[in-house]
């Protein structure tokens, strides 16, 4: 049986001052696995340079650190369980760590598999924190504003992703060396260009991720215990709930549509027909994308307060695809502003399918969300279906991918308003 809201309520409250720490480190993860996150994009367009791939070749690196979703994410629910949910996201960032390190021999080596091994063990790291940290952000504090705290946290994951592609674009897309064909360059200069553009940045974030591990070791009493929550059922029974189900495909859909997007966007930005923009400037225009979304989820966040979160998700899954239709329909900056605009619609998405999935299932928090998380291979599959439909008609034509994600998102939306409270425990 799952707990009643009011006992819920009664244990997030019991230590409100421990609650509010734990939500601030809370944001702080969400924050680092977004970083890290949004930097593939900005490798998409660089190693897609050096080493002469094409679309679908260069969106392997998004199949492989979002692949790292499907293999990671219910064994992380498991690990949490027997650890407990600091503990696992301090395991989690020590793993992120050691694949920032592990892009050092590869640029070493210019070595395309290399730097897609390090891209899966970084992947790996920020399953395992995401998987503890969404169900962490829905509990902590009172249950009936989950949408709207889990909304505050992803915010926080849009500043990270705002910010980061301006990182990348001053450290891995510096002197544009992502434009010259890897059979122009002997193997020594190859090397000389991968390390001294992706090394560096990845070797202080990798630090930098070591610190915050060790902040999360020492706080890890803070949180609340996860071995008991989730003795209350298994895999089998989280299947049987539609709710749940239809949600995890709602996530498959909207990483699917948003990283897809976020991957072709400085090559969309520098085609004639679009910008004409420099490879550097393309790169930082990725930020005017994600800092929508950023901007979007710190409204949605008092927005899904006070109206139907339900509701809100369709009608921003059906501007999304709108937006998409029109870019990939027009020329200029119309196709431009279009297609950075879908960042704002974006926003409340995730935290959105996330919450109204997990309703319900709140002593099995841990493998609800192990499931929801393991629908982020979506950030896998459908980039590379984007690519191979860039390759044979182009990349605007590839966006009709995207459109047909966020019709079924908008759809997941309107089933979760109509079923709201049907079949959730008193």
């Amino acid at each position: 049986m799952d707990i009643s809201p009011a006992t819920a309520h009664s244990a997030a409250t019991s230590h409100p001052p421990a609650g509010r720490r734990i939500i601030a480190l809370v944001m702080m993860l969400f924050f680092a696995f977004g970083f890290c996150t949004v930097l593939v994009d900005t490798l998409v367009p660089k190693l897609k340079g050096l080493f002469s791939l094409t679309y679908t070749e260069a969106m392997l690196t998004q199949f492989c650190f979002f692949g790292a979703y499907f293999i990671v994410s219910l064994p992380a629910a498991r690990l949490i369980r027997q650890l407990g949910y600091l503990e696992s996201v301090t395991l989690g960032l020590a793993i992120m760590a050691g694949g920032c390190l592990a892009f050092t021999p590869a640029a070493e080596h210019g070595s395309y598999p290399a730097f897609l091994l390090a891209l899966f063990v970084l992947a790996a790291g920020v399953t395992i924190v995401q998987v503890a940290a969404n169900p962490l952000a829905a509990r902590v504090g009172d249950p009936r504003h989950a949408h709207s705290r889990l909304t505050l946290a992803q915010a926080f994951n849009s500043l990270a992703t705002a910010i980061g592609p301006l990182f990348g674009a001053a450290f891995i897309l510096t002197n544009e060396v992502a434009i010259p064909a890897a059979s122009s360059l002997s193997a020594d200069a190859l090397r000389l260009e991968a390390g001294r553009s992706v090394q560096t940045p990845f070797l202080m974030i990798g630090l930098t991720l070591g610190l915050l591990a060790a902040v999360c070791w020492a706080c890890r009493h803070w949180a609340p215990a996860s071995q008991d929550e989730a003795q209350g059922g298994s895999y089998r029974a989280l299947l049987r709930r539609p709710r749940l189900m239809f949600g995890v495909l709602g996530i498959f859909l909207y990483v699917g549509a948003e990283v897809a997007i976020g991957s072709m966007l400085i090559n969309y930005l520098m085609q004639s027909s679009v910008l004409g923009a420099s490879l550097r400037t393309a790169g930082s225009l990725v930020s005017v994308y994600w800092g929508l979304a950023m901007v979007g989820r710190f409204i949605g966040a008092g927005l899904l307060k006070r109206g139907k979160p339900g509701l809100l998700l369709a009608g921003c899954a059906t501007a999304a695809a709108a937006l998409a239709i029109v870019s990939l329909l027009s020329s200029g900056y119309l196709a431009a502003a279009s297609i950075l605009a879908i960042g704002l619609c974006n926003a409340i998405m995730f935290p959105t399918i996330f919450t109204l999935a997990l309703e319900g299932s709140a002593e099995q928090a841990p493998q609800a969300s192990g499931l929801l998380c393991l629908a982020i291979v979506g950030g896998a599959v459908i980039p590379v279906m984007v690519g191979a439909v860039a390759d044979y008609s182009g990349l605007a034509s590839a966006l009709w991918v995207p459109v047909l994600c966020y019709a079924g998102i908008a759809a997941y939306g309107v089933y979760a308003s109509k079923t709201a409270g049907v079949g959730m425990p008193a």
